[in-house]
């Protein structure tokens, strides 16, 4: 009699386990998803095949000025990242500094991840970041910061990233295709703009453009730094002051 009941609590725990979804089993539930993928899979993996990816991982980085996302993947066993695809902003509200209050229509700049994927958007399709992260809550002097920053479809947002509707579908797949095969954190760093030496230099003299935020972007340069001599992401920790370390 006891080894029955051993069979049957042992079979039932098998059936439960085996009934769980994965995370794009659950994503391709909801219609926009379902859709996307059938419209842009095929696409999506002709692109990590030309790449030698099959398993991806994915960093994703934005840059204000020159309007555009970068998408960089490696596979998941190795170290250095390549760049794989690029979309452009289709519009952009504020102006290049950091958001460090609601209303201020500012798109954040530092160092973020994916926390959200809503497959029901009022924008389509969106990917949320997790605005506003340790830094921004010290170096902001205000007691409403604002959240829900999204890179989204459509074309137009305050304080978000909106990349139209075809393009947030590719975004959303990789996204979706990377969590799925285990990347368990997908950075976004947004920054000003390309924080080489020359731009930066450059920028950061016409006062018109830099104002006050010299030596926040100097902070975001040392992690710009980081990736383009490495092609790895750093890790990020933010001292007490609010500034970021890279290791």
């Amino acid at each position: 009699m006891k080894k029955t009941i051993t069979v049957l609590i042992t079979c039932f725990i098998i059936s439960s386990f085996s009934t769980q979804l994965s995370f794009k089993e659950a994503q391709l539930k909801y219609p926009r998803v379902k859709q996307a993928y059938k419209d842009k899979s095929k696409c999506i993996s002709k692109l990590l095949k030309s790449h030698n990816i099959s398993n991806a991982e994915i960093y994703i980085r934005a840059f204000k000025l020159e309007e555009k996302i970068e998408v960089w993947a490696k596979e998941k066993t190795d170290v250095t990242y390549k760049l794989i695809t690029s979309y452009p902003f289709c519009f952009s509200s504020g102006g290049l500094g950091p958001k460090r209050q609601q209303g201020d229509y500012q798109i954040p700049e530092g160092f973020y991840v994916i926390d959200r994927f809503n497959p029901e958007s009022n924008f389509h399709l969106s990917l949320g970041i997790n605005y506003p992260n340790a830094s921004d809550k010290i170096k902001s002097n205000h007691s409403r910061l604002g959240g829900d920053i999204f890179i989204h479809g459509s074309c137009f947002s305050v304080g978000c990233i909106p990349i139209t509707d075809d393009w947030i579908e590719e975004l959303y797949i990789l996204s979706v295709e990377a969590k799925n095969g285990g990347q368990t954190s997908i950075p976004v760093h947004i920054f000003p703009f390309y924080l080489s030496e020359d731009n930066y230099e450059k920028h950061i003299k016409d006062t018109s453009i830099s104002g006050n935020h010299s030596k926040f972007w100097n902070n975001l340069k040392e992690g710009y730094t980081y990736f383009e001599t490495n092609r790895t992401v750093p890790t990020i920790e933010v001292s007490e002051e609010g500034h970021y370390i890279f290791k």
